[in-house]
């Protein structure tokens, strides 16, 4: 089942002045905050990268595969996304302690 439009809308309006945004991917979506990837909406659930962060605020009962085939996310429970200012914060928490992304390599023109 994929992610409805409507939960990422949901989701950035939570999140909401926070500098974040989706990106469709495979049929799913990648929810990111300060240009890093704080986490995965699948399945109209949103899915914490595995973070000390979100251990110490979701807990290890939480973990979860995003999708089938992949490695444990922190799912957040649905009345847990209804408290803006708790979402909030594990977000930017969360943004705040990933690395920074990796240069993208530049575009190399093609050959006539």
């Amino acid at each position: 089942m994929a992610t409805r439009k409507e939960t990422t809308d949901y989701v950035l309006d939570q999140l909401d002045p926070l500098p974040v945004r989706v990106r469709s991917m495979f049929g799913e979506y990648a929810l990111y905050c300060d240009d890093k990837t704080v986490a995965f909406i699948c399945d109209d659930t949103v899915f914490m990268k595995p973070t000390p962060v979100a251990e110490e605020v979701l807990g290890p009962e939480t973990m979860a595969p995003a999708y089938p085939g992949s490695k444990l996310y922190y799912a957040v429970p649905g009345d847990r996304l209804e408290n803006r200012e708790w979402f909030k914060d594990l977000v930017q928490r969360t943004a705040e302690i990933l690395p920074e992304p990796r240069p993208k390599k530049p575009k190399v023109p093609k050959k006539p």
